[in-house]
């Protein structure tokens, strides 16, 4: 009996040191929250922790993380455009009990999500349905991102108010605009806009590289045609005498059979007849 008591025992301490063990995983970490003091200020790094069953510890992912947003706003001219945006942030492991203590583990529908809506908002109605489409995407991406991280310090500020914070709770890296979503019509519209003007650019490239080419024509005969009157002026009967006579004289002292004619060709040159 003894002995059943002192085995029970050991199982008794083994589930209840069972129980109290709590993981903190990779890329997480986490906040401590006893029944006795509340939110604890030490955030805790991976690894296995023993919690008393009474406490509980709280872990939260410290990565880098993606979420999508359908978000449906209105261009300048007042047109509704639904647009598939994703938000790149994350969370810092330094200031995690601050943030769980003030906001809690929904931090992204009370902090992130309001702010990313309203900075949209303010940002696409700066422009145009086609220029979200098509020609100002990276430039929108960039101006919502600088705007959503406004808001999120407005609204940290608000929310976590005379907490001692070593770094920014939440961190945005990125806004990406994914796909927009037009009216068929203006899609089509838009489309066939882009047609015609890559249709201009490439006439406009075709009539250049024409115009090119004739420039470098003309440019051409011309020193063609001053060629020919450098040599045509240089050219005089004695210059054509003299090439006539030096060349006889090379044809007569070669092996070749020949006859030459003194005198007998135009302007009295030699006339050379016959030969190989």
């Amino acid at each position: 009996m003894k002995r059943f008591f002192m085995l029970s025992m050991v199982v008794v301490v083994m589930l209840g040191c069972l129980s109290g063990c709590a993981k903190v995983g990779a890329g997480h970490g986490g906040v401590l929250w006893t029944a006795l003091g509340g939110t604890q200020e030490e955030a805790y790094t991976e690894g296995w922790y023993f919690v008393a069953p009474w406490n509980k510890l709280i872990t939260y992912n410290v990565r880098l993380q993606d979420r999508s947003e359908e978000l449906h706003v209105l261009a300048n001219n007042g047109l509704s455009i639904r647009l598939e945006t994703s938000v790149r942030y994350r969370v810092s492991l330094s200031t995690l009990a601050v943030l769980h203590q003030k906001v809690g583990m929904d931090y992204y529908e009370v902090l992130i999500a309001p702010a990313m809506r309203s900075a949209s908002r303010k940002v696409v109605g700066r422009y145009a349905p086609e220029q979200i489409y098509s020609t100002k995407r990276e430039e929108v991406e960039l101006e919502t991102l600088a705007a959503v991280i406004e808001n999120l310090k407005d609204a940290i500020s608000k929310k976590l108010a005379g907490a001692n914070l070593e770094e920014e709770p939440i961190q945005i890296k990125a806004i990406l605009v994914r796909n927009v979503e037009l009216p068929d019509k203006l899609k089509r519209a838009i489309n066939d806009k882009l047609e015609e003007e890559q249709r201009a650019l490439k006439m406009k490239f075709t009539l250049d590289r024409e115009r090119k080419e004739a420039e470098r024509k003309e440019i051409e005969a011309k020193g063609i045609a001053m060629r020919n009157q450098i040599i045509t002026a240089s050219i005089t009967d004695r210059l054509l005498s003299y090439e006539g006579i030096q060349a006889t004289e090379r044809l007569a002292t070669s092996q070749n059979a020949k006859t030459v004619v003194i005198g007998g060709g135009k302007q009295g040159l030699p006339l050379i007849l016959g030969g190989q």
